[in-house]
């Protein structure tokens, strides 16, 4: 007797043998005889008797891919540059099964992604990969992200460990010092330290634009975190390419299709996206996680650098001052007048300044992204005394009443009307008198 092979065998029933399954049939046999007389499995046998099968002809697998085809199509069609890792992050939340690699082949054999003629370039120049020893580097880099969904560039301080490639990063408002000491520092934190040495390109915020060396500002940060600072070679970005490579990941991986509103939002999307997916990446010797962890970091001062950080603001409605996803309150009578919000990283309290440099308000600093609202008794008594002052029982006036001009504004245009009509009169004898003397 023939092995029994199984259901998902991929030789279906040849004219001969779907013949003798009839055969047998008629003859009485039961299904489970006949699958055993064939080697062939009971659903099989079903299959041909129903007329489900074909003599001959292999039956046709469900495609997986085909349901989400159209969306898949969509998405490349508005971004042709998407990553198939990220778009499969998507179609996973909607259903999809598969490995990646049968994603980004169903992605090649059915010409999905749209070829951009634009972006098409040469060859690129030779590179090669530099060492790093555990815990000796850490590179550091702005990623500017145009158009962002909460109405302008973010800018987004990434560092990046050398060695590991594990890379965190932190929104700013600016790129100034103040902003750029306070990144540092809340990067650090998220890596659970600092290498030994910080590498930078020639931003002007560290370095020098005239003399190319070190802002002496600056060199008090690194003073105070205990560490060196490299700077990269004029026109040599190639050699921070792990944090160079890190931004590409992000922008590509994450930024291109990440569902954020506010920058608050993204920047726990963001903490959340290096944790799951970046550092998970492989590497030799282990993940980006393993690597990492072994890594000697440096211990961190208790509190930031105390750098300050000042930004603009303009004071809105009910006399509230917007700043990092809460709103301090200020005298009313401000609404409308632009304000300075000064706070010293590292402390609680948070200043806010007329332009003339007079203190307006203090107040406890709020966690950011909290949406909380911050005003003390003073200000919220001014606020309701301010309010009732203003509060009114007269009635609105009716917009659609008729009213034409009264006899005050009628006399006035009278007298506009008059004064442009008025005729010249010139007296003859007068005018005698004046050629007599000419004379």
């Amino acid at each position: 007797m023939k092995s029994r092979q199984s259901k998902e065998s991929p030789f279906m029933l040849a004219q001969e043998e779907a013949v003798e399954v009839w055969a047998l049939r008629k003859r009485g046999w039961s299904i489970s005889s006949i699958a055993r007389h064939l080697g062939r499995s009971r659903n099989t046998v079903k299959r041909y008797l129903r007329a489900e099968a074909q003599p001959g002809a292999r039956a046709r697998p469900k495609d997986p891919f085909a349901k989400y085809e159209k969306y898949v199509s969509a998405r490349l069609q508005e971004d042709p540059h998407l990553w198939a890792t990220a778009l499969l992050d998507e179609v996973r939340k909607l259903g999809y099964e598969q490995s990646y690699v049968t994603f980004a082949r169903q992605l090649r054999l059915r010409g999905l992604r749209p070829r951009c003629e634009g972006c098409r370039r040469g060859g690129r120049q030779p590179t090669i990969g530099i060492e790093h020893p555990p815990g000796e580097e850490i590179q550091w880099d702005w990623n500017e992200l145009p158009n962002a969904p909460w109405g302008e560039t973010a800018h987004l301080l990434v560092g990046t460990l050398s060695h590991s490639s594990r890379g965190r990063g932190v929104f700013a408002e600016a790129e100034d010092q103040a902003h750029l000491a306070e990144g540092v520092d809340a990067v650090l934190r998220r890596l659970g330290g600092s290498a030994k040495k910080w590498r930078f390109d020639r931003m002007a915020t560290v370095v020098d634009p005239q003399t190319g060396r070190l802002q002496p500002s600056w060199a008090q940060v690194a003073k105070y975190y205990g560490v060196e600072i490299a700077i990269c070679p004029p026109r040599r970005g190639q050699r921070k390419g792990v944090v160079e490579k890190q931004i590409h990941y992000t922008t590509q991986r994450w930024w291109r299709h990440a569902d954020v509103s506010t920058v608050e939002q993204a920047q726990v999307e963001y903490d959340r996206f290096c944790a799951e997916h970046g550092d998970q990446r492989e590497r030799p010797g282990g993940t980006v996680a393993t690597l990492a962890d072994g890594e000697p970091l440096l211990a961190l001062p208790p509190q930031p650098y105390p750098a300050v950080v000042e930004v603009i603001r303009t004071v809105g409605p009910s006399s509230l001052v917007a700043f990092r996803g809460n709103q301090y309150a200020v005298l009313p009578g401000m609404e409308e007048f632009p304000v300075q919000v000064r706070l010293r990283l590292g402390s609680d309290e948070l200043e806010i300044l007329a332009l003339s440099g007079t203190v307006v308000a203090r107040h406890r600093l709020l966690p950011s992204g909290s949406h909380a609202v911050s005003r003390d008794p003073q200000q919220r008594a001014a606020l309701e005394q301010a309010v009732l002052q203003a509060f009114t029982t007269a009635t609105r006036c009716d917009r659609k009443l008729n009213r034409p001009p009264g006899e005050t504004a009628k006399a006035a245009a009278a007298e506009l009307i008059g004064a442009a009509t008025k005729e010249v009169v010139v007296d003859l004898e007068r005018y005698a008198e004046f050629a007599k003397v000419a004379r």
